[in-house]
């Protein structure tokens, strides 16, 4: 019986990868990759490694969650050792639980090498921190998958508008302008700066920023295409690299 490793490949640049998400890719039999994983880092797999993709592209083809999870447990029943290669941290917004309670349920064994989040990396390479002394003592990660008002939308936005952390928003290029209008209506100030990294940790990076009541249409005027991370609050006025 063959074990499976969520390896989290991080933000984009292969250089983020940890030292122990390399080495579970170098000895992996079977990989199973994301589309948002950084490509370089598949270089390192032996060259008999059977690399399967099983990206969910948005407006795309996309592999179904159920059909990823017999995959891996197929293969490790197979005697081989799977790594299940993912965008950013598994278990941010990466459906890691899930996969790991598929195994688990196989009786499969696991473990989790955990990768750099987006959430916190991307905004730190543009020089923007998610917290700072005498601006705010914390950070509130949402996704923005489904919008303000879906039924599927579990975040309680007003609330969130008067919580006075800095909001960090993924998977929300496409909803942003319905996320902003919620905060706004729940009580943010339209004036709150904010700031989108495209890209992030990859030569292709920039950064748009506008204020809160300004950025949906700023990100939609430079083009804005995901991947993205947002950053709303005090803190995305900071520019600490020279928007690097």
């Amino acid at each position: 019986m063959g074990v499976v490793t969520l390896v989290g490949g991080g933000p984009g640049d292969p250089g983020l990868v940890t030292v122990a998400g390399r080495d579970a890719i170098a000895a992996a039999d079977v990989i199973l990759t994301d589309r948002l994983v950084p490509q370089a880092a598949l270089g390192w797999a032996k060259p008999d490694a059977e690399i399967i993709d099983v990206a969910k592209v948005p407006g795309g083809r996309s592999t179904d969650q159920g059909e990823i999870n017999r995959l891996l447990v197929e293969h490790a029943k197979a005697g081989n050792d799977v790594v299940r290669f993912k965008g950013g941290d598994a278990f941010v917004f990466g459906r890691g639980g899930e996969e790991l309670l598929a195994c688990a349920d196989a009786g499969i064994e696991a473990r989790v090498i955990p990768g750099v989040s987006s959430a916190t990396a991307v905004p730190a390479v543009a020089g923007i921190p998610v917290t700072q002394r005498g601006l705010t003592q914390a950070f509130t990660v949402v996704s923005g998958h489904v919008p303000p008002g879906h039924p599927d939308s579990t975040v309680d936005w007003a609330a969130l508008a008067r919580a006075g952390s800095t909001i960090v928003v993924l998977m929300g290029v496409r909803t942003l302008g319905a996320i902003t209008d919620a905060l706004v209506d729940g009580g943010l100030d339209p004036a709150t700066p904010a700031a989108v990294v495209a890209d992030g940790a990859l030569p292709s990076q920039h950064v748009v920023r506008s204020d809160a009541a300004g950025i949906a249409r700023a990100a939609e005027d430079a083009r804005i295409r995901p991947p993205a991370v947002t950053v709303i609050g005090d803190v995305a006025a900071l520019d600490l690299l020279g928007d690097a």
